[in-house]
Parts: C-alpha cells; sequence; structure tokens
C-alpha cells in the first residue's frame, strides 16, 4: 500500500462513498479504481488530476502526505491546496478583476486553477478596490436581495476559513453548489452555517471538504434597477413559507387526535 492509495481510501471513506460511485465520477470501472486504492497500480497523470479535483486535495499532498493524521480543518487550505491563486494582469503589470461569465458560471468549477482559463476571461478595474485580490461573480436566483439574475457580486479573496466574520456576506465556490452567495453564521465541527437574506429559504450547513474558494462581498455591478416590485415578491414567498409550516403544524395536530382515538 501506498501513501496516496491510503489516502483516496481514507478521502472515499470519510464522504461514506462507494468504490462504484468514485469510480463512476471519473469515468473509470469499479475495478480500475480499487486497483488504485490496493496499490497494485498508480493512475496515469491526466486521472490523477482527476482524481485530486474530485476529492479537492492537491496531487503533491495525495502522494506525498499521509492525511490521515491531520484534522481536515487543517488540511483543507484554500483554495484547493493550492500555494498560489491563478490571476490575470493587463499589459502594465497591474492586478484587474476577473468576470465569471453568467452564462458558463459552473465553468468556473473546471478552470478555477487553470491559468489559462482565467486570462481567458473578461476584465475590468476598479480603483477604488486595493489591498487584495478580487473576482466578478454572477448573482443567480433570489435568495440574496437586492442582487438578481444580471446582477454580479465583486468578492475579495479569503485566504482561509478561519478569516470568515459571522454576519459578513460571501460568494462561496462549492463541488454541489457552484457559485453561491451567502451570509456566514458560524463554524460548526467541520462544517460552516449560512443563510440567505431571504428569510424564505432555510440556513444550511457547508462540509469543509465541498468549499473550492470563498470571496468576501466588496461590491455590486447592478446593470438593472432594482424596483420596490421585486420586495413584494420576497414577501409573497416569506407568507408562503409561514402558509407551508401553519399547514405542517394543523398536520401535526390532526394527526395527534386521530392517534388518540
Amino acid at each position: 500500500m501506498s501513501i496516496f492509495s491510503n489516502n483516496i481510501r481514507f478521502l472515499r471513506d470519510k464522504r461514506e462513498l462507494s468504490q462504484q460511485s468514485v469510480a463512476n465520477e471519473l469515468s473509470i470501472s469499479r475495478v480500475r479504481y480499487s486497483k488504485y486504492e490496493n496499490g497494485v497500480s498508480e493512475p496515469p497523470i491526466e486521472l490523477l488530476i482527476k482524481i485530486s479535483k474530485y476529492f479537492h486535495v492537491s496531487i503533491d499532498l495525495l502522494v506525498s502526505v499521509d492525511i490521515r493524521k491531520y484534522p481536515v480543518e487543517d488540511m483543507l487550505k484554500l483554495p484547493d491546496n493550492r500555494i498560489v491563486l491563478p490571476v490575470a494582469v493587463d499589459d502594465l503589470g497591474n492586478d484587474t478583476i476577473e468576470i465569471i461569465p453568467q452564462k458558463a458560471s459552473m465553468g468556473y468549477l473546471e478552470g478555477y486553477s487553470d491559468v489559462g482559463y482565467i486570462e481567458s476571461l473578461q476584465r475590468i478595474a476598479l480603483p477604488f478596490l486595493t489591498n487584495g485580490k478580487y473576482r466578478a461573480f454572477p448573482a443567480d436566483g433570489d435568495s440574496m436581495p437586492p442582487f438578481r439574475n444580471g446582477s454580479y457580486i465583486v468578492g475579495k479573496y479569503v485566504e482561509g476559513i478561519d478569516e470568515l466574520k459571522p454576519g459578513k456576506t460571501y460568494v462561496f465556490i462549492t463541488l454541489n453548489d457552484g457559485i453561491t452567495y451567502k451570509r456566514f453564521k458560524e463554524k460548526k465541527g467541520n462544517n460552516i452555517c449560512v443563510s440567505a437574506d431571504n428569510s424564505f429559504y432555510e440556513p444550511y450547513d457547508i462540509p469543509f471538504e465541498e468549499i473550492v474558494e470563498i470571496w468576501q462581498y466588496a461590491s455590486g455591478i447592478f446593470p438593472e434597477d432594482f424596483e420596490p416590485d421585486d420586495y413584494d415578491n420576497y414577501n409573497f414567498k416569506e407568507m408562503f413559507r409561514e402558509l407551508k409550516q401553519d399547514i405542517r403544524q394543523l398536520d401535526k395536530k390532526v394527526s395527534g387526535r386521530r392517534k388518540s382515538k
């Protein structure tokens, strides 16, 4: 058994996944994947890269460090255990703000660590944003008013989970949800709890191992005005949420009376 084989077995067990499910994600057979876990063979570099991205652990850690000996919160240093964050500069060498395309936002999960991908993005400069690295992400959905479809959230890069501040808003890049904009509430074990400003949505937890990058809100770009009627839409959803809760409570009371009879 090698360090690599022990590591991927550990990571798979940590997520409570079967060998078949991991093999499916890597587009290989279960038998082939099991040989990597058993140390019978080593994956080619192309597959090693896919395994690294899938488990969100850098290649150097996968092949050289026994990650079973380290707490997951210490091992997962954002983003993707990388030492260098790919950035783009203008012809004069000045840092610029990359804009993630609205229609191809999910592609960011594939290209966030690729210098070529980052350099291909459109860029802008905002002189009032200094002392940090910034990137613009598309808003999607209605969970964080006043941002709506077509808006962009400019975030400042956050080095690690320990830098998160309760009550502040962040763009979270996660393996399952892609780009999501939420308010940080608290750390809970190996998870962080986040919430939407739209109370129609319930707070939820994000496991450390699913987090790719974190960007703290710095500014917003609004191509269209946010109309007062938009708030009425949010209020309607809040009323709908309360109505659902009332129905659940009524259903419990009715069920309780039936059982007592």
